[in-house]
Formats: C-alpha cells, structure tokens, sequence
C-alpha cells in the first residue's frame, strides 16, 4: 500500500519540549516499570504493544533507515498500533538510503514524515565552514550535525511523550549499556529502545525471516550509514561504527543524536 510521505522543515531553533501533564512529575518513574517490563517481554511486536499501552500521547520513532531502524519499522507495522515515524533528510544521505526510503514507503502502512534542515541555518554554516567545513575539527563536524540533524529531531519531536530508536547495545562500546526506557530530561520524554538487548545474529536473522528491505550498502561493508561524506565501508577487524567520521580518533563518536554535545560544541 503506497502512503505519502509528509514533508516538514524543521524550525532553527530547538523548541522547549512540551509538558505532560500525564507524565509530569512521573516520566522517571514510568520509564523505570517499563524498563523492567520490556526486558521480560520476548518479541519486539510485544514491547512496541506494551510501550503503545503504555505511554500516554504521542510515540514517535527516528529511524535512519540502517537495517535496526527498519526492523523496527517492519514491526510497527506489523504491530497495526499508532505511531509518528519520521526520518531527518540532511541533504547529504546516499543514494541508496533514499532508495530505501522509497521501499518502505511502498512496503509499510505508516507513512513517514521526511523532516529537513532550516534552509537558512544550512546556508550559515556552509558559508562558514565550506561545503566540506566538518573534516577541518571536530567542533565542525558537531556543528554540522547540529545543524543537519539535532535541531531537525528536537523540532520533529517537539509534543511528543515517547521516542523509540533502533539502538542496540552491541553497536559500540558507548552504547553497551543502553536501556529499553529512560527517562530524557532534555526531550521531555521517555526515551525507547525496544532492540537494546539484540545480538547482530538475532537482527539479521529477523531481516530474513520476515523480508524486511534493507539500505544495500549493508551489503558492500557499511553496517552504519550516516551522510554519505562521513561514511565509509568498514575492513575486516574494524568496530560497526568505524565508518563513521573515520578521519577522527575521539571514541564514542556520536552525532548528537544520542549522546548531545555541549553547547559549544554544537555552535562551535
């Protein structure tokens, strides 16, 4: 069935989250149950129906594309509940991550907001830092990343009471001890990650069994795919995500997406 996506340009600024009045003064404790009840729970299908039950409002999910975010889309989807799926289009992406897009679209009920940068806070930084700025420091890079993608996320979640991600705690040292729910202060939200306890074995057994389309460069040696400037097919040896900024040696890189930068760091 063929949905539209929905395409939204994300404001220049973050916005306040706005408040629950459902989870207000209980976010940190309704993640903390949850946590602990997504863990018992055996299928992805039966944790996206418990965090549907569960959280009060509207339940966003990020996805990427990458082939964890398209394991969970298949789920939602088989799941027939509700939620806001949206991905951040930075203008960089590669070819074949638009091919991917177009796929789900055509595969999958929920249709998926395509959420761009403010046009004018782009112009801005490549007028600063040039068309390829973010290889010169990481400041640069965190800076594009902020521009290209955090305030476009913070705009598309802006509302909402739950954000679910693909995360999975065997994706990089730094992610190894993600959580199923948490509490996001910043968002003002519970943070979902339905995945967190799967092994690549188990994901990539689900892809097959249920003929999930994936982005083909997870193919050629790209298990992450960012924008297609800061990403490079991995050797033999090398950790998931050292394809990701490979010019940079600081570990845990991350884009700001999960792990925010300081402020100046992100305007740097």
């Amino acid at each position: 069935m063929t949905q539209s996506s929905v395409q939204v340009r994300a404001g220049g600024s973050a916005g306040a989250p706005t408040d629950h009045s459902a989870l207000a003064g209980g976010g940190d404790a309704l993640a903390t149950r949850l946590d602990a009840e997504l863990a018992a729970l055996d299928t992805i299908e039966a944790r996206l129906v418990a965090i549907s039950d569960a959280i009060p409002g509207r339940i966003a999910f990020s996805t990427s594309l990458g082939i964890e975010d398209q394991a969970v889309l298949h789920a939602i989807d088989a799941t027939g509940r509700a939620f806001d799926v949206f991905t951040l289009d930075t203008g960089r992406h590669f070819p074949e991550t638009l091919e991917t897009l177009e796929a789900s679209v055509l595969r999958y009920k929920p249709a998926v907001r395509v959420v761009f940068p403010e046009a004018a806070d782009v112009e801005a930084l490549v007028a600063r830092d040039g068309i390829m700025g973010f290889r010169q420091s990481i400041e640069a890079r965190k800076a594009c990343c902020h521009v290209r993608k955090v305030l476009p996320l913070n705009k598309a979640l802006t509302g909402a009471a739950g954000w679910i991600t693909g995360l999975r705690r065997d994706q990089s040292q730094g992610r190894s001890h993600v959580p199923f729910a948490a509490w996001d202060a910043v968002q003002g939200l519970v943070k979902l990650n339905p995945i967190a306890d799967w092994s690549l074995e188990t994901l990539e057994a689900y892809i097959v069994a249920n003929r999930v389309p994936i982005n083909q460069l997870h193919a050629r040696g790209f298990p992450s795919i960012g924008c297609q400037p800061c990403t490079r097919a991995i050797r033999p040896g090398e950790d998931i995500r050292a394809g990701r900024w490979w010019w940079e040696n600081e570990d845990g890189k991350e884009c700001g997406l999960h792990n925010r930068p300081k402020p100046k760091e992100a305007h740097a």
